[in-house]
């Protein structure tokens, strides 16, 4: 009987720490990996970042130059099921319990806000007519087309600091508030 009410008494310890650290993950903090260089010389492929989900948690729209993890399939709608079977999925594949997920969240530059009209012209940035200054950035953009972009409510543009090896909203366009996912707050 003894060892049963240990046995027990372990079993909800376990559950409930598990439980709490889901909801931390899910609602609070999450550390997170970099993959690939699209963040150089910012962040390197493999470096560990923390993210406060609390701007997603909250709603609260980011700030310019907010290095942000977004989940960059932007063409369908999130719901609460994601928040939560995202980070479940993550630790299973982790224990090699499932097959690792697509690689759908990316960490950008949160460059434009709501209302803002961004150019590209001349390997610049420039946002509302003023020239970005952008010390951040690995190198000088390669010539592209000339680009003007009106940035819609509830939305922001993000690009890489190494934008000639970036994927970015350049290419997958402004993303919705609900698809940011979180907000760099250190890096390890």
């Amino acid at each position: 009987m003894k060892l049963m009410d240990e046995i027990n008494d372990w079993i909800v310890s376990l559950s409930t720490a598990f439980i709490i650290a889901l909801v931390i993950n899910i609602f609070v903090f999450q550390p997170t990996r970099v993959v690939g260089n699209s963040m150089q010389p910012t962040l390197q492929d493999s470096n560990y970042i923390i993210v406060s989900k609390l701007s997603h948690t909250l709603q609260h729209e980011p700030a310019y130059n907010d290095i942000v993890i977004i989940d960059s399939r932007v063409n369908r709608d999130r719901s609460w099921r994601d928040d939560v079977s995202a980070p479940l999925v993550t630790y299973l594949s982790s224990l090699g319990l499932m097959d690792k997920p697509e690689h759908d969240v990316w960490v950008k530059r949160v460059i434009g806000k709501p209302g803002d009209v961004l150019e590209f012209k001349n390997q610049k940035v420039y946002r509302n007519g003023l020239l970005l200054n952008e010390p951040y950035i690995k190198e000088p953009m390669n010539a592209t087309a000339d680009m003007k972009i009106t940035i819609p409510a509830n939305h922001v543009f993000v690009l890489g600091d190494n934008r000639n090896n970036s994927s970015d909203s350049r290419y997958i366009g402004p993303v919705k508030f609900d698809h940011i996912l979180g907000t760099m707050v250190y890096k390890l």
